[in-house]
Order: structure tokens, then sequence, then C-alpha cells
């Protein structure tokens, strides 16, 4: 009798093998999870990173041509403005051509991209940049800064 004893307890049963099968199993899940959710954080930061820089870029290009007023508002015009181009504009076809190439920026780095500008005639000027993406999960997304830029 202590023979045959001897002889079941040896090994591991099947029930113990499915309950390790399964606690790994939902760790495993667990890590998917977390990997995931790590990769969203990563490109929400990623997108936001670029929306910042994009709003930074055209308050100095405001600020750097602080005539073009109120052409920094709609959608802009390709004038050939660019350094180097040969054209000699006027501070508002800088400012269209600003808002052109700013806009097609906007759209070509961030899913669903829109980059809008309205100025408000207070003394100074203010100048409120917003860039709005869609995130995916979360929806629509923006960053907005307002700028004081004195006229000239």
């Amino acid at each position: 009798m202590d023979d045959t004893f001897r002889h079941r307890q040896r090994g591991f049963g099947l029930v113990e093998s499915l309950v390790a099968l399964v606690v790994i199993s939902v760790g495993m899940i667990g890590i998917a999870s977390l990997y995931g959710q790590g990769l969203r954080a990563s490109s929400t930061a990623f997108y936001r990173t670029h929306a910042v820089n994009l709003a930074a870029d055209m308050a100095d290009r405001i600020r750097v041509n602080r005539r073009g007023g109120a052409s920094y508002q709609g959608a802009g015009a390709l004038g050939g403005c660019d350094p180097g181009g040969g054209a000699n504009c006027t501070p508002a076809q800088m400012a269209a051509h600003d808002m052109f190439t700013w806009r097609a920026q906007v759209v070509a780095q961030m899913p669903a991209g829109v980059g809008t500008v309205v100025r408000t005639g207070t003394t100074p000027p203010t100048y409120t940049i917003r860039v709005a993406w869609q995130e995916v999960g979360l929806g629509p997304i923006f960053h907005e800064i307002a700028v004081q830029v004195p006229n000239l």
C-alpha cells in the first residue's frame, strides 16, 4: 500500500499543468495590453510635439513679418515668396504665402490636421494659433497658443 501511494504523488497532474497554463496566459495578455498602451501614449506624445512645433513655427513667422497683419488669417495663397524665389513680395503677400505653406505642413505632418490663425484687433494685436488633429481612440485633439505681436 505504501508503494502505491508514492506512485500516485509523483510528477505533475493534468490539473496543475492547466492551472499553470492559465496563469501564464493571463500574464501574457496583461503584458500585451501594457505594450499597446505604451504605443498609444508614444503616438500621442509624438503628435503633440509636432503640434507645439508647428504652432511655434507660425508664431515665429508672424513675429518676423509683423506688417502682414490680417493676412495671416484664412487659407493663404502660394505666391512664390520663398527665400531665393526671386519674387519681390509685399508683407501681405508674404503672410498669405506663410499661411499656405504652414497649413500644407500641418496637413502633411498631422493625421487629419487643420491649422488656423485668428487675429484679434486689440492693441497689440493678438494671434490665436490652433493646430487640430484626429487621434485614434481619443478623437479630435488640438493645441492652441495666443501670441501678442506689437505693430512696427
